[in-house]
């Protein structure tokens, strides 16, 4: 037990324990009666979508729908609190930067954090977690974990060996005197949860807004990277919508129910957005969108839809203004 909870620790101390007073989970929309009609097809290709500050998925494809979390109000693509991303087939990737930010701030981020000093990296297929725990005198630790998957979608990460001082953390917990079931504080409604040895995390649980819903069905630790398919990927290629342009391969891509687009509210989405530069991946950013949207440009299609070119998020710092076709 001791081991299974400096493990948890760990994990918190991997992504910068401490900080600020963690914001609570969203509230759980209740989608148990719903009009189908109002429901937002969703598609998206090459993406590196920033969903907070710091915290970037790289996403090869998705497939899933944006459902609302209002009885009246549409989907809003600048209130991730205005519907769920239910994701039906997906491939997904996320860096060991961004998984820190993303468990510092969502996740592990609670009052009186007894560690520092904290960094997450991957060797191999193994994660590797070091840090301080700070209990009257500093001590470093490191922890290595291997991640797999549950039958029923969990990532489920087991310390294969933990250290304090560079010794044994059981035996060097006990001659300190530590108690461990005080420092391992795991705020609920947070996507982890302790399951003997180990303890399991529920991908779509750890995100901020938008709340996210689908099952993971294949992941693995590599490249510095965790990656993560939900669903089938080979079925999403059967499933894809008809877009307006289907030369580009980088874009996101809203289509039928109503959906909030700035000031416009759209009474049969049918919105593709675009990199202004097709030659890399779209950078989008939501806590951004609204800049990267007044720096770029739309065009009506001859069906009353829309396609916005907008810059990368990297590249507003560049621009005065919009970048137009000649």
């Amino acid at each position: 037990m001791a081991r299974s909870r400096l493990a948890l620790i760990a994990l918190g101390a991997a992504c910068g324990g401490g900080g600020p007073e963690p914001l609570p989970p969203p509230p759980e929309p209740a989608l148990a009666v719903l009009d189908t009609t109002r429901v937002v097809q969703a598609e998206m290709r090459n993406v590196g979508f920033q969903i907070d500050s710091g915290v970037v998925l790289e996403i090869s494809r998705l497939r899933g729908t944006l459902i609302p979390t209002s009885d009246t109000a549409p989907p809003a693509i600048n209130d991730p609190r205005s519907f769920t991303l239910s994701i039906s087939t997906a491939a997904i990737a996320i860096d060991t930067a961004s998984l820190g930010n993303l468990l510092t701030r969502h996740v592990f981020n609670y009052k009186g954090s007894p560690l520092g000093h904290l960094r997450v990296s991957i060797e191999g297929d193994t994660l590797i977690q070091k840090g301080i725990l700070k209990k009257g005198i500093h001590l470093p630790f490191t922890v290595r974990s291997q991640a797999s998957l549950t039958d029923d979608g969990l990532i489920r990460l087991h310390p294969t060996s933990i250290k304090v001082l560079g010794l044994g953390a059981r035996h060097l917990m006990r001659f300190f005197g530590l108690s461990l079931e005080e420092l391992a504080k795991v705020a609920p409604g947070r996507g982890v949860r302790i399951d003997e040895n180990d303890f399991l995390l529920d991908a779509t649980a750890l995100l901020p807004p938008p709340r996210t819903k689908g099952r993971l069905t294949a992941m693995s630790v590599r490249n510095g990277r965790v990656y993560q398919v939900f669903g089938s990927v080979a079925a999403a290629d059967s499933n894809r919508l008809s877009r307006p342009d289907t030369s580009v391969a980088n874009y996101m891509y809203f289509r039928e129910g109503r959906l909030r687009f700035g000031n416009l509210i759209m009474a049969k989405a049918d919105l593709l957005i675009l990199d202004d530069d097709p030659t890399d991946r779209l950078d989008f950013s939501l806590p951004r969108y609204m800049d990267q949207l007044v720096a770029g440009y739309h065009v009506t299609t001859k069906v009353d839809g829309l396609i916005v070119y907008m810059p990368d998020r990297g590249d507003l710092r560049a621009r005065t203004g919009p970048t137009k076709p000649h």
